[in-house]
C-alpha cells in the first residue's frame, strides 16, 4: 500500500530541509506546464516555503493550447508568475544553424531553452529551480537531457505516476490537472502513444515486477538500459597526477 499522506508530508519537509542547507531565503523557480508533475512540484514548494515564496513559470513556443491549464494552476496557488515565450529564441537557434538539424535536435531544442530560461529567471530572483521528473519518465528516459532533466533539487524523482496523481489529491489540486492526459508538448502526441505502453503499466513493473506483454517489457527493459547515463554525472577524466 502506498501511504501518500506520509511521502507528500516527507517531500515538503525534504524541500524545507534543502532551502535551509542551501539558500534559507531563496524561493523556489517552477516551469509551469499545465500537467500533473508540475502542478504537484509547485504545490509541494508551496506548503513546504508559503506562495510568496514560489514563482511559477509559463514557456509557451508560440501558441500552445492548454495554456489555460498552466493559468489555472497558479490562480489555484495564488503564486508570482511570469510568461515568457521562447518561440523566438528557439526559432533564432534553429536558423543560425549552418546546417539541418536533426528531427531529434528539433525537438529537444525548446526543454533546453525553457531550461535556460529558468536559470535566467532564478538567478535574477534569487531562486533554485526545481526540477519537476518523476520516476516513471525517468526510468525509460523519457526526459530531456540538460532540458526538463535538470534542476537544482527534485523532490519527485523516486515517485511514480500513479503515486503522483495521489499526492495531487492530498494537496488539493483540481482533477483537471491531476487526471491531465500527459502530453510531451514537442510533437503532439501524447506521452503513452510515444512510449509505447501505458504509465500504469509501466508504474506496476516498477513496483512489483509485474507485466503480462513481453514485448512492451522487452521495450521498458530496453529504454531503461539505454537512458541510465541520463541520471549519472557527466563521465570524467581523472588523471594520477603527481608534482616531483
Amino acid at each position: 500500500m502506498f501511504d501518500a499522506q506520509k511521502i507528500k508530508d516527507g517531500a515538503v519537509q525534504w524541500i524545507r530541509d534543502f532551502f535551509e542547507e542551501n539558500g534559507k531565503d531563496c524561493n523556489a523557480v517552477v516551469g509551469i506546464s499545465g500537467g500533473k508533475d508540475s502542478s504537484i512540484v509547485a504545490a509541494l514548494c508551496v506548503e513546504a516555503l508559503g506562495r510568496e515564496r514560489v514563482i511559477g513559470v509559463l514557456m509557451p513556443c508560440g501558441d500552445q493550447h492548454d495554456i489555460n491549464m498552466a493559468q489555472l494552476l497558479v490562480n489555484h496557488l495564488g503564486i508570482k508568475n511570469y510568461t515568457i515565450n521562447i518561440k523566438e529564441a528557439v526559432d533564432g537557434l534553429k536558423s543560425a544553424m549552418p546546417f539541418e538539424l536533426s528531427a531529434q535536435s528539433v525537438t529537444n531544442i525548446p526543454p533546453r531553452i525553457r531550461m535556460a530560461t529558468l536559470y535566467a529567471v532564478a538567478q535574477s530572483h534569487n531562486g533554485r529551480v526545481a526540477n519537476t521528473c518523476n520516476l516513471s519518465e525517468d526510468w525509460v528516459g523519457y526526459s530531456t537531457r540538460y532540458g526538463d532533466q535538470a534542476g537544482d533539487f527534485s523532490p519527485c524523482s523516486f515517485i511514480t505516476v500513479q503515486e503522483m496523481k495521489q499526492i495531487g489529491r492530498l494537496l488539493g489540486l483540481p482533477d483537471v490537472l491531476v487526471d491531465k492526459v500527459p502530453i510531451d508538448g514537442l510533437c503532439g502526441k501524447t506521452d503513452e502513444d510515444n512510449l509505447g505502453f501505458t504509465y500504469a503499466e509501466l508504474d506496476r513493473y516498477i513496483r512489483e515486477g509485474v507485466i503480462e506483454d513481453e514485448q512492451k517489457k522487452a521495450r521498458i527493459d530496453h529504454l531503461h538500459r539505454i537512458n541510465q547515463f541520463k541520471l549519472q554525472y557527466m563521465p570524467c577524466y581523472q588523471p594520477e597526477i603527481s608534482y616531483e
